[in-house]
C-alpha cells in the first residue's frame, strides 16, 4: 500500500481507476468534475455525483455505497476525450444541513485502486475551520500518461460553492414571488362610459436554463457490507413520515421451521430528549462499566423532551459500585417488544406490530423523527429453538422510509449458543436523517442477557435484563 502526503503526486497505471471513499462520523459524499485546461467544466453535464451518476458514456462514473464497497468513483481514463484535462475528486458534507462541517469528520481516507498496481492511500489533514466540501485528489494528464495528485484542500462553501467555482450551475431554492397586480387601461366608448383596452401582449421570457440539482434523491434498494453504514434522507418535521424496521427470517430449514424457529424483533431505544452525542461514534461496542459523556442532543428543557437531556456526569471517581451501576441503569434505552408493543400515538412513537411465532416477520413503525434519537434493532432466539445461529434462521432486518429507500442489513457470521444479535442501529442524530449502521454483535455463549443501548449510542452486549420465553 502506498501513502501520499499532501501535495505528493504518482503516475497510474493503464486501465480503469477506482476511487473509493471512507469516512468516520459525519456522513460525507463523493463526487468528481471533469475539467478543462482552463480551470472549468465544459458544461453542467461534467459534475459526477449522486443525482448525475454518470459522464462522458461512462468514462466517470459514481456508485453508492453497497455490498461491493463504500461510495465509489470510477474513472477509465482512455476513454475520456482529449479537452478533459483533469478529473476532480471532492468529498462534501450534506448540502441541505448548513451546520454539517468536516469539524466532525473524524477521519477521511481515500483509497485509489486498479488490477494488477499497488493500490494508493490519501489521508486529507484534519479540517477544522469550518469546511464543508474538500478537493481530496486530482487525476490528470501528463503527456501520454496519467498521474494521481493529493490535494487536501477545504471549501467552506461546501459542495455548491467549489462546484461553482468551476462553473457548474447549482440550483437554488426557488423564492415565492407575489403576484402583481395589473391595471387595464381604459377609454370613453360611444355613450360616454369607460371601455377596457385589452393588455398588449408581454412577450415570453425564455426558459431558464437547467441547473445542476444538489437535492439527494432516495437510496433505492441496497445491502449492507459487514460494519457498513449508509445515510437514509429524512425530513425530521415530517408528521406523515413512518419509518419501517423489519426482522424476517425464512427458518432455514424444514426441521427448524418444525422446532417453531421462534425469533422476536425487540427495538431498544433512546429518545432525542436523551439522546448523547457521545466521544465514542455511534453503533460502537463497550465493555461493562461504560458511562457515556457527551453533549446533550436538545439542550435542557426543550418542548417535549421529558427529560432534562443532561450529559452524564464525569465525576464518577470515588462512586460506589452501586452508585455506578444505578447511573448506568438510567443511561441505558427503553425497549419495545413483545410484550410492550409501544405506541405511535403517544411517546415513544415506535410500535411492534405484532408477534409472529412462525418464520415470517416481525415489524416495527417509527414516527416523528425528529423525537427520535438511537434504535437499536436486535433478535432474540428463544431455548425451544435450540443451538443453531442466526444466519441459519435466514435472518436479517430491513429498513424503509417508504419513500424510495430500502436498507437491508444482512448477517455474515455462525455462530451457536448465542441467543441475542444486535443486528443494526438506526442513528436519528444524523444531521440529513438517519445513519444506519450494520453492528452484528453477538451475546456470550449460553448467556440469556439482553444487549445495552448507552444514551451515547454505544452498545453494551451481555449487560441487559434476563426474560425467558416460553411457548
Amino acid at each position: 500500500m502506498k501513502e501520499l502526503g499532501k501535495g505528493a503526486n504518482t503516475a497510474m497505471a493503464e486501465g480503469r481507476v477506482t476511487v473509493a471513499l471512507r469516512a468516520v462520523g459525519e456522513p460525507v459524499d463523493l463526487s468528481a468534475l471533469l475539467v478543462a485546461a482552463d480551470g472549468k467544466v465544459r458544461s453542467d453535464d461534467d459534475m459526477v455525483f449522486y443525482n448525475q451518476p454518470s459522464a462522458e458514456s461512462g468514462a466517470v462514473r459514481h456508485l453508492a455505497a453497497d455490498a461491493d464497497g463504500p461510495e465509489r468513483i470510477e474513472v477509465d481514463p482512455e476513454s475520456l476525450p482529449a479537452d478533459v484535462d483533469r478529473v476532480v475528486l471532492v468529498g462534501s458534507c450534506d448540502p441541505d444541513d448548513a451546520t454539517s462541517t468536516f469539524h466532525k469528520v473524524r477521519q477521511v481516507v481515500i483509497g485509489v485502486g486498479q488490477v494488477g498496481a499497488e493500490p494508493v492511500e490519501f489521508r486529507p489533514p484534519e479540517l477544522v475551520d469550518g469546511e464543508r466540501a474538500v478537493l481530496l485528489a486530482e487525476l490528470y494528464r501528463r503527456g501520454t500518461i496519467w498521474k494521481l495528485r493529493a490535494i487536501g484542500q477545504g471549501y467552506a462553501d461546501g459542495l455548491a460553492g467549489l462546484a461553482t467555482d468551476f462553473g457548474v450551475r447549482v440550483e437554488e431554492p426557488a423564492e415565492p414571488e407575489e403576484p402583481e397586480e395589473s391595471v387595464e387601461p381604459e377609454e370613453p366608448s360611444a355613450d360616454g362610459r369607460p371601455e377596457p383596452v385589452p393588455a398588449a401582449p408581454v412577450p415570453a421570457d425564455p426558459p431558464p436554463a437547467p441547473r445542476t440539482s444538489l437535492v439527494k434523491p432516495p437510496l433505492g434498494t441496497i445491502s449492507l457490507d459487514k460494519g457498513g453504514q449508509v445515510s437514509m434522507g429524512l425530513d425530521k418535521g415530517d408528521r406523515g413520515l413512518v419509518v419501517a424496521a423489519s426482522l424476517e427470517w425464512d427458518g432455514g430449514s424444514e426441521r427448524r421451521r418444525r422446532m417453531g424457529a421462534d425469533l422476536d424483533l425487540y427495538a431498544l431505544f433512546v429518545p432525542a430528549a436523551k439522546a448523547l452525542r457521545g466521544t465514542d461514534a455511534p453503533g460502537t461496542l463497550v465493555k461493562s462499566g461504560h458511562v457515556p459523556q457527551g453533549d446533550p442532543l436538545m439542550p435542557p428543557g426543550s418542548s417535549g423532551a421529558g427529560d432534562t437531556g443532561r450529559a452524564a456526569d464525569p465525576a464518577t471517581k470515588g462512586s460506589t459500585k452501586k452508585e455506578k451501576q444505578k447511573k448506568g441503569k438510567e443511561q441505558q434505552a427503553d425497549v419495545v417488544y413483545y410484550r410492550r408493543r409501544g405506541s405511535l400515538n403517544n411517546r415513544p412513537f415506535i410500535k411492534l406490530d405484532g408477534d409472529s411465532q412462525v418464520p415470517g416477520r416481525e415489524s416495527i413503525r417509527i414516527v416523528r423523527p425528529a423525537e427520535q434519537g438511537y434504535v437499536l434493532l436486535c433478535a432474540y432466539s428463544a431455548l425451544s429453538n435450540g443451538f443453531g445461529s442466526f444466519r441459519s434462521f435466514g435472518a436479517k432486518v430491513v429498513v424503509s422510509d417508504g419513500r424510495g429507500s430500502t436498507v437491508t442489513v444482512p448477517l455474515f457470521e455462525n455462530t451457536r449458543t448465542r441467543y441475542w444479535v444486535a443486528i443494526a442501529l438506526v442513528d436519528f442524530t444524523a444531521p440529513d436523517g438517519a445513519a444506519i449502521h450494520h453492528v452484528e454483535a453477538y451475546s456470550a455463549r449460553m448467556t440469556e442477557r439482553r444487549p445495552v443501548l448507552h444514551t451515547d449510542g454505544t452498545i453494551e452486549m451481555n449487560g441487559g435484563p434476563v426474560e425467558f420465553k416460553r411457548r
